[in-house]
């Protein structure tokens, strides 16, 4: 067995060992990279490597002829001073003069099946299993009830809980079944691979493979591949399955003896195959195997890769073995069980372990008979719970189909890839989107396995699990969203458990977007828990040994660690949202730091938003956050006195930018306006009640009023904006908001798309009328205004993604603008414009589209006094009573008044 090594930096970390095909699975005796985050070379599984054949020795077609010849094959050769092997019935080594070896392929249910025979027929008093030696204390676990496959015996550097590597076996894993077989009938399970002390010291550059990608022997071989290759067979899956697994009749211990015969015609040729190390490997397996024979004499069964039993028959002596282990590198390591997943067996989810369905593999090794016809049941009842339309009759046809097509063939039995094309033919008539749903589910699955508690875990590892427990969180394999209405006390406990853990770098759980809108009592999650999170648990140990006590000691680290203003904002909303009241402080003291030294407005534009979220959610969860909203406000004050300037003669890209910037300190700055004192208004001025609003009773004329503050309403200035009624914006941090987004709505040295932005702005507040808005677009379309300046303006106004079409449509005075602007551009300069308009209006509903192509093909409106007739349904610039008239017999129906007179 060999180990799946793991980086912290890697969101999936591969298995190098438990692969068969060398091109799919990094090397079985190491970690699959050299370091933290370090690629993972290149290897094979415990099968075989390849190159020339030497004069004198079998060849891999006449190791292939074995392997597939059945029962009554040769077995592996004589070695005394290590280990004797005879022939016996059956294919099954004699036990007159040796121990017995299992050459199995890892996760390989018909190995499985093989390795529960052979040792209910010898019965020996000790099983030696490939794994990492530090592991025998561990063994016990298995017989325990509450352990359920896939599970993982991981191992960690303890000084660098980051560096690990796994050990994955599955239900259907011949190390598994042997393990169970041997506690179960009272006998002793010992680990015979390297430690993982050595295999966690990869890192060490002396540790490394690296220099023999190229060998004496030739390149790195898959030893299934080459085997395959030299019985016909293009495809090494299909050819193992044809001999092994799909073998119904015949002993199922007589694969042993035929691989063991191969796998040594193709060391006597390859060598190590291009994998030096798994010499070292072997010579410990040999020591260990020596150690037994001493205590328990030949009464001993050894279950490990096909590839290494050739090594352990080699006559070689304990001096030449002890001295290939002498002087590698050690890393202390601690090692225990963890759970596992079938969606991490699969190559095809990105983790090479050696099989691509393990799904399916579990069906094989669990059906007691007729395991098609099971199958093809399974299917059907899932397709069924989907909705989908699948009979009995559909069933017997799909099995049909796949016999049939195995026949055709020339397999022995359906394999995966007749099943799955008679599912696709029959169940899913032709369709490959429910087949997908079929392999996601079934061929591939997302069976989590379980541990006991009594398993050794680090301190913040069983305060998580605790904390799951509480709060009825279970982890599970597949991924599930979750809906949280934070104004109940579990809904926000689970909530600050998820953030807290983000926050230590264990993504439990991602934020998804709300289907409630953005409101801040709701929150939902996608939960999914995934093996390597494990190793993130034990890494995040070092900050504390409990979820809150490690967030808390992170949060502090990183904000004394923060140089940019952006990333100590975005900290403090992550503390407020995981409720970290304790680190807050420590967070707000670097923040106002930061904030007193850093002048540049598009970091203190960047900065703002996460402030003003955090003061929105600290408020819905009851959190204290009076400090934060000094911080905020005295940041929104910079911005308002720096951002004209920045804006000031930007190159087209930079412009884009300060755009997004520009859109987020609008909302940010609305959020916090809407936190007067801790009293909550709506912030928008002219709300319904708003006192201060633009509707409200009092309208003053003094300096106070923004617009003179600015200079914009001096009559006899040039930048005069509007008419006299204009509404005038409410007091405080909004009213010099207000103040900031006119003057770049009217300074010319500003992009036209920042200042269209502004306009845009001040016209969706309504903090300008609509007679000021048209001032404000015949001014940046007027025949001075370069072309492309006036299309930036008109992309900053009506830009697709703020919902412009719509204003377009309701306001055909400025259609008609646009319009006019359009006609008049320079045919030199319109092929300049065409590109960005086109943009700015592709960003259109199709219905907005349509019908903004209706009213420019009708032509502008002369007047308003136009008859309805004249304009689109819903458009008139009045009401229109008869329209208005014919909703009241529903609505009379509605409310039960139908045969009432509707009062006047």
């Amino acid at each position: 067995m060999t180990a799946a090594p793991t980086t912290p930096d890697a969101g999936r970390v591969p298995d190098p060992s438990r692969a068969p095909d060398a091109h799919r699975a990094p090397h079985p005796g190491r970690p699959s990279g050299t370091g933290r985050g370090a690629p993972a070379p290149a290897a094979p599984p415990d099968a075989g490597p390849a190159s020339g054949t030497r004069p004198g020795s079998a060849g891999p077609a006449d190791a292939a002829s074995a392997a597939d010849s059945g029962p009554g094959s040769a077995g592996p050769a004589d070695a005394a001073s290590t280990a004797d092997s005879g022939s016996g019935s059956g294919g099954l080594a004699a036990r007159s003069g040796g121990p017995l070896l299992l050459g199995v392929r890892h996760h390989g249910p018909g190995s499985a099946r093989g390795v529960r025979a052979a040792l209910e027929a010898v019965r020996p008093d000790v099983v030696l299993v490939e794994g990492p030696a530090e592991a025998d204390a561990l063994v016990a676990l298995a017989a325990d009830p509450d352990m359920r496959p896939p599970v993982a015996l991981l191992a960690h550097a303890v000084d660098d809980p980051g560096r690990a590597a796994f050990w994955p076996m599955a239900a259907f894993s011949p190390e598994w079944v042997a393990i169970r077989w041997a506690l179960d009938h009272g006998a002793a399970v010992r680990f015979v691979d390297l430690p993982a002390a050595h295999t966690l010291a990869a890192a060490d550059p002396t540790w490394t493979d690296e220099e023999d990608e190229v060998s004496g022997s030739g390149l790195r071989i898959d030893p299934v591949a080459e085997l395959a290759r030299a019985a016909g067979y293009e495809d090494a899956e299909r050819w193992w399955e044809d001999v092994v697994e799909l073998r119904a009749d015949g002993d199922p211990t007589a694969p042993f003896t035929a691989l063991a015969e191969a796998m040594g015609a193709l060391r006597e040729t390859y060598g190590h195959g291009g994998h030096p190390r798994d010499l070292v490997r072997e010579a410990h397996m040999r020591l260990k195997l020596r150690a037994a024979r001493k205590e328990f004499g030949d009464s001993v069964a050894v279950v490990c890769g096909a590839w290494h039993v050739p090594a352990l028959t080699r006559r070689t002596t304990v001096a030449a073995d002890k001295a290939l282990l002498k002087g590698l590198p050690r890393a202390k390591a601690e090692l225990t069980w963890v759970p596992w997943t079938h969606r991490r067996l699969a190559r095809r989810s990105g983790y090479g372990a050696g099989i691509d369905a393990p799904g399916w593999y579990a069906h094989l090794f669990a059906a007691p008979d007729r395991p098609v016809e099971r199958w093809m049941t399974k299917v059907a009842g899932l397709l069924r719970a989907e909705d989908h339309p699948v009979s009995s009759a559909h069933v017997i046809e799909a099995v049909r189909l796949a016999e049939t097509l195995a026949a055709l063939r020339g397999r022995p039995r359906p394999g995966l890839d007749e099943t799955t094309d008679a599912v696709r033919a029959v169940l899913c008539e032709g369709s490959d989107v429910p087949l997908d749903l079929v392999r996601d589910r079934l061929v591939v699955g997302d069976v989590l396995g379980e541990v006991p508690a009594a398993a050794p875990a680090v301190p913040l590892q069983r305060d998580l699990a605790r904390r799951q427990r509480t709060l009825r969180l279970k982890p599970e394999a597949q991924e599930r969203e979750l809906g949280l209405d934070l104004r109940k006390d579990t809904d926000g406990e689970r909530s600050r458990l998820l953030h807290r853990l983000r926050l230590l770098g264990v993504p439990w759980g991602e934020p998804a977007a709300g289907r409630s809108g953005t409101g801040t009592f709701r929150e939902t999650w996608r939960l999914r828990w995934e093996p390597e999170l494990h190793v993130r648990v034990a890494e995040a140990g070092v900050w504390g040994t409990t979820v809150e006590a490690a967030a808390t000691a992170r949060a502090e680290s990183r904000a004394l660690a923060a140089t940019a203003l952006g990333d100590i904002t975005a900290l403090a909303e992550q503390c407020l949202l995981a409720g970290l009241t304790d680190a807050l402080p420590v967070v707000m003291r670097a923040l106002a730091d930061r904030a007193a030294l850093d002048t540049d407005v598009a970091h203190l534009a960047q900065a703002l938003p996460a402030l003003a979220r955090a003061l929105r959610y600290g408020d819905v969860r009851g959190t204290g956050t009076a400090a934060l909203g000094e911080v905020a406000a005295g940041l929104a004050e910079r911005i308002c006195v720096g951002l004209p300037p920045a804006c000031a003669a930007l190159d087209t890209d930079a412009a884009a930018q300060m755009r997004d910037r520009l859109d987020a300190v609008h909302t940010a700055i609305g959020l916090l306006a809407d936190r007067p004192e801790g009293e909550h208004r709506s912030g928008r001025p002219g709300d319904p009640g708003d006192p201060e609003g633009p509707h409200g009773p009092e309208r003053p004329d003094g300096p106070d009023r923004p617009e003179r503050a600015n200079g914009l309403d001096d009559p006899d200035g040039p930048d005069r904006l509007g008419d006299p009624d204009r509404p005038r914006s409410p007091d405080g941090l909004l009213h010099r908001w207000v103040c900031v987004l006119r003057v770049l709505a009217g300074r010319e040295r500003i992009p036209g798309v920042l200042r269209g932005r502004a306009a845009r702005l001040l016209v969706d507040e309504g903090w300008v009328g609509g007679d000021e808005a048209g001032l404000l677009m015949s001014r940046a379309l007027s025949p001075g205004v370069p072309p492309g300046d006036a299309a930036g303006w008109i992309d900053g106004f009506v830009g697709g993604a703020s919902g412009g079409g719509l204003l377009l449509v309701h306001d055909e005075r400025l259609l008609g603008l646009v319009d006019a602007w359009l006609t008049s551009v320079p045919a030199g300069a319109f092929a300049d414009v065409l590109p960005l308009l086109r943009r700015t209006f592709s960003g259109y509903e199709q219905g907005v589209r349509r019908t903004l192509g209706e009213l420019v093909a009708r032509g502008p409106a002369h007047g308003r006094a136009a008859a309805y007739d004249t304009f689109p349904p819903g458009f008139a610039p009045t009401p229109d009573p008869a329209r208005a008239d014919a909703v009241l017999p529903l609505l009379h129906l509605i409310l039960g008044t139908l045969g009432t007179e509707a009062p006047a």
